[in-house]
């Protein structure tokens, strides 16, 4: 008999909001919440595996203050980062379909328009990726033409001074298969730093 794991945890099970910086240069969006981690505590990529790989990434990169995330008051802070996601609840079998990105999309506008110092924005996924496009031409903000393609590492200007970067979701799908290693996440993430410094 398979006993489920947290059990004797209540879980948030509602839609997740963003959390981080509000001052933040780099925006982080990610797919949803997952069953047992944001949806169980109640903050974005906190609880799971793929928050222990974005976690360390980000602390490795100087905007969150501890490698890891497990619960909401257990200190993590972000310094210059915010992270949000295209879907806000834990969608079944970990894949929101079209009418809850659609729903969900509003949020992620909201956040866009208020988070004003933001100078790059790292998706990840191919469905991260593609809420940022459609949440940046819902605020009336130019999208390059040819539209961008998704791939990890891929870059692309959203008007003067914005920077959109992609990267392959931190998913076990993609961390266990080695289709992302930490390396590669690490490259993408040192890039967003170096973006938010100036870099060009």
């Amino acid at each position: 008999m398979r006993v489920r794991r947290h059990r004797d945890e209540t879980y948030w099970g509602r839609p997740v909001p963003g959390f981080g910086d509000p001052r933040a240069r780099l925006v982080v969006v990610g797919l949803a919440p997952a069953a047992h981690g944001a949806n169980r505590t109640g903050r974005m990529f906190t609880g799971d595996a793929s928050g222990d790989w974005l976690y360390r990434a980000l602390h490795r990169a100087g905007f969150a203050s501890r490698p890891e995330s497990r619960r909401r008051d257990d200190g993590l802070a972000l310094a210059d980062a915010w992270i949000t996601a295209a879907a806000r609840c834990a969608p079944p079998d970990n894949r929101p379909d079209v009418e809850e990105l659609r729903t969900c999309r509003r949020y992620l506008v909201r956040e866009l328009a208020v988070l004003r110092r933001a100078r790059v924005v790292l998706a990840l996924g191919k469905i991260g990726f593609d809420a940022t496009l459609a949440a940046w031409s819902e605020l009336g903000r130019e999208v390059p033409r040819p539209r961008p393609s998704f791939g990890h590492a891929a870059e692309a200007a959203l008007g003067d001074r914005v920077r959109l970067l992609a990267s392959y979701h931190p998913s076990r799908q993609n961390t266990q298969t080695g289709k992302l290693t930490e390396e590669m996440l690490d490259a993408v993430v040192a890039r967003a730093r170096a973006l938010c410094d100036g870099a060009r």
